[in-house]
């Protein structure tokens, strides 16, 4: 077992006492990579990885057996086709002692038929999801994830700046994003998303880039990232063909000043939904709080969201080592969106903004 595996492991073992867990059942997924450096094929048969408090195991296809063994050599309990995995499962579980177990953390992306087969396997157990456990380890960013993500952040910040080098109105907004993945590719990373919304179609924040051709006076949004050694990027940034729409650059303003406060109100201790409130109070005194209809931020990781969400109802209570994003938005519908993100790692003294890229008015 490589050592980064066996700190995962054992920080995960610590806060599993700490919580009164007994065991954690992960499927094929983010949660999974995340501890053990490894993915088996996810399909419809069971397979789970199982920490308890002093060993692991895998229930796995034996299918997937031999490819996944030359990875780990974490115990396997292997079934096949013909079988099914209900006995593979009985003894997994008889060999764990958890008989004696009292509570149990289920992977929250697990397919429900593969929940049930431990619930039905483990009745009586107090169930819940991973949030005070494999996913608190994971908000808390260790030194070599910093070192990653704030490679993927130059990588996105060169990414945009080879797209505005080339845009002018009458490329579609498909041929902008297609320079934005190319870019990406060369770099060795991986492209995931390349939201290009032109005109009116910037106010959907979602928006599906299209066969929109670019036109003079246009307000952009470009929302792009990708995978880079298995974490992601992601940024959003605004670019004007010429002078852009009536009264873009008092909104830009409104939007910036909003970044600045959440910025501000972004500290070890504080609630999430306190980060959340000091961008959108800048933005409803404005005047503009009904075009402003999601949340300030998300967690970014090995998945482009994940926790801590920074919304209106989050609880979570920052601390040192999360990274989220801050990206409040206007949206007026018919004439132009505007959303300005930034993707920070929480420090002692405040946000560490990981790209370099200024959220200025940029035309072109």
């Amino acid at each position: 077992m490589k050592s980064d595996q066996s700190q995962r492991l054992a920080r995960l073992r610590g806060v599993m006492q700490r919580e009164g867990v007994d065991l954690v059942v992960l499927a094929p997924g983010a949660h999974f990579a995340w501890l053990l450096d490894i993915q088996p094929h996810a399909d419809e048969r069971a397979c789970f990885a199982m920490i308890s408090q002093d060993r692991e195991a895998f229930l796995i296809p034996a299918l997937e057996a031999d490819s996944t063994r030359a990875q780990t050599d974490i115990a396997f309990y292997p079934w096949l086709d013909a079988d099914g995995p209900e006995a593979a499962l009985r003894a997994l579980i008889a060999d764990f002692g958890a008989s004696t177990f009292s509570g149990l953390v289920l992977d929250e992306c697990m397919r429900a038929d593969h929940a049930a087969l431990i619930m039905d396997a483990l009745p009586g157990l107090t169930r819940q999801f991973t949030a005070s456990t494999i996913g608190a380890l994971r908000m808390r960013k260790e030194d070599a994830e910093y070192a990653i993500l704030k490679t993927n952040a130059s990588q996105a910040d060169r990414a945009l700046l080879a797209a505005w080098d080339i845009m002018r109105p009458g490329m579609t907004e498909i041929e902008v994003a297609q320079v934005v993945r190319e870019t990406f590719t060369e770099m060795g990373a991986q492209p995931l998303f390349s939201i290009v919304g032109a005109g009116q179609n910037g106010a959907f924040p979602h928006h599906h880039t299209g066969q929109t051709k670019l036109q003079s006076g246009d307000a952009v949004v470009m929302d792009v990232g990708a995978s880079f050694e298995g974490y992601s990027s992601d940024i959003t940034r605004m670019v004007l063909l010429g002078d852009g729409p009536e009264g873009y650059r008092d909104i830009h303003s409104i939007v910036d000043d909003a970044v600045k406060a959440a910025l501000a109100a972004a500290r070890p201790g504080v609630k999430a939904c306190e980060v959340d409130e000091a961008a959108r109070s800048v933005i409803t005194k404005a005047g503009y709080g009904e075009f402003f209809f999601h949340r300030t931020g998300h967690g970014l990781g090995t998945e482009v969201h994940e926790p801590p969400y920074i919304s209106a109802s989050s609880q979570t209570v920052l601390d040192e080592g999360m990274v989220f994003s801050i990206e409040p938005g206007i949206y007026l519908p018919g004439q132009f969106g505007l959303r300005l993100e930034e993707i920070v790692i929480l420090r002692a003294d405040g946000p560490e903004i990981l790209s370099d890229l200024p959220r200025d008015v940029r035309r072109i």
